[in-house]
């Protein structure tokens, strides 16, 4: 990857080496769920990005960005990345996005402990034994599966889906995160709300969210609504959802507290990465170095 990079994309290798971000994983109960989730979640994955955005800072100094992971990863091999408008076309299923794997260019094979660089050749090629790079040797299911680990959509579907939009940040954040879209997405009535937010937007707007949200954060503009409107919309859909699961602690306490930081930053109009900015212009004089254990865990 570290060879291949370069030739796909201008900042590919600052995604492998200077990047940090937390996933969470959903999942689905049947084609028609998968469908419905990676739809909702591709839509509002900017809106993951705005609320966890945490990443102003490159080589100690302000980038210019609120999220500038998120930028690294516009310019990161597109051959296996970005918003897949194509999953919201008819015929959505799991045989398109098998569809879309096989095109995408491997990285490697591995058998054994030995890695075979076959960058930039076609798995359609390994299936037939006509491999450039190891002629005459056929695709096993391990094969397939090594593949898929180096796709990587702002979702990405494997045996559940995977959430890909959002910095990583302090213990509150990491909280958070399942807790956002699991009250959107194991709620059939948040999910139902959820899709009719995002159904009227074209691929084109998403395209465009996901194109400004990493600098403008919540200023961002989708279908004539910002991003923080939006974004509040998504908390209470969020929210009610996760108040419908009941899912309790030895306490009696259910999963809507792990909201109330993304609730919080919402009502003060600030991403986290505006407050570090705010901090390291005042009270941080120019420094970075408070991060280290202001948001330790």
């Amino acid at each position: 990857m570290t060879a291949y990079m370069p030739k796909v994309g201008t900042l590919g290798l600052d995604m492998m080496y200077r990047t940090c971000t937390v996933q969470t994983n959903l999942d689905f109960s049947s084609e028609a769920d998968m469908v419905k989730k990676l739809r909702v979640s591709l839509a509002l994955q900017p809106v993951a990005t705005a609320l966890f955005a945490n990443s102003p800072f490159t080589e100690g100094q302000p980038n210019g960005f609120l999220s500038f992971r998120a930028e690294i990863w516009r310019r990161t091999d597109e051959d296996r990345t970005g918003m897949l408008p194509w999953a919201f076309a008819p015929g959505m299923g799991f045989e398109r996005l098998v569809d879309y794997a096989l095109d995408v260019p491997m990285y490697f094979i591995k058998h054994g402990d030995a890695y075979v660089d076959v960058a930039g050749q076609s798995f359609r090629d390994l299936m037939k034994g006509k491999l450039a790079a190891m002629p005459g040797a056929r695709a096993t299911v391990s094969d397939w599966s090594n593949h898929i680990s180096t796709i990587f959509p702002e979702v990405r579907l494997k045996r559940y889906l995977e959430m890909r939009g959002a910095d990583s940040g302090p213990l509150p954040n990491l909280l958070a995160l399942p807790a956002l879209w699991a009250g959107i997405l194991y709620d059939e009535v948040s999910l139902d709300g959820a899709w009719d937010l995002v159904k009227p937007w074209t691929a084109e707007e998403r395209q465009k969210l996901r194109d400004t949200v990493p600098k403008e954060g919540f200023t961002a503009v989708v279908h004539g609504r910002t991003l923080r409107e939006i974004a509040a919309d998504v908390l209470k859909l969020a929210r009610a959802g996760l108040a419908r699961r009941r899912q309790l602690d030895a306490s009696g306490r259910d999963e809507t507290r792990y909201l109330e930081p993304l609730e919080d930053r919402l009502a003060r109009r600030t991403t986290p990465a505006e407050e570090l900015l705010a901090k390291f212009r005042g009270l941080w004089a120019g420094s970075v170095e408070p991060i280290f254990t202001e948001q330790a865990y």
